[in-house]
């Protein structure tokens, strides 16, 4: 099995910034893509950011420029730097990670942690 557990969530006024992160820890595991996803009162869970074990990047287009996602491989870790948040940010954000080693390979979310932006 694989734990995430985050932190870093909380209140924040528009045009504040936030660092979210994700430490990964079980045995047997080797963590593949990371990513952070987020879900807003009423909406679908959506993608924010993913980011490969070789350091590649991918943005949902409304956080680009904003938003970075980083990741410390020697700590199983995931980062995500948000800057000049906006109220349409405010959400649950979930860590995600890939685990590529049987007998627990596959996807594995954290508890998430709640984001408010307030205007």
């Amino acid at each position: 099995q694989v734990q995430l557990v985050e932190s870093g969530g909380g209140l924040v006024q528009a045009g504040g910034s936030l660092r979210l992160s994700c430490a990964a820890s079980g045995s047997r595991f080797r963590v593949g893509i990371m990513g952070w996803y987020r879900q807003a009162p009423g909406k679908q869970r959506e993608l924010v950011a993913t980011i490969t074990s070789g350091g590649s990047t991918n943005y949902v287009d409304s956080v680009k420029g904003r938003f970075t996602i980083s990741r410390d491989n020697a700590k199983n870790t995931v980062y995500l730097q948000m800057n000049s948040l906006k109220p349409e940010d405010t959400a649950v954000y979930y860590c995600y990670a890939f685990n590529a080693v049987a007998p627990t390979r596959g996807d594995y979310w954290g508890q998430g942690t709640q984001v408010t932006v307030s205007s």
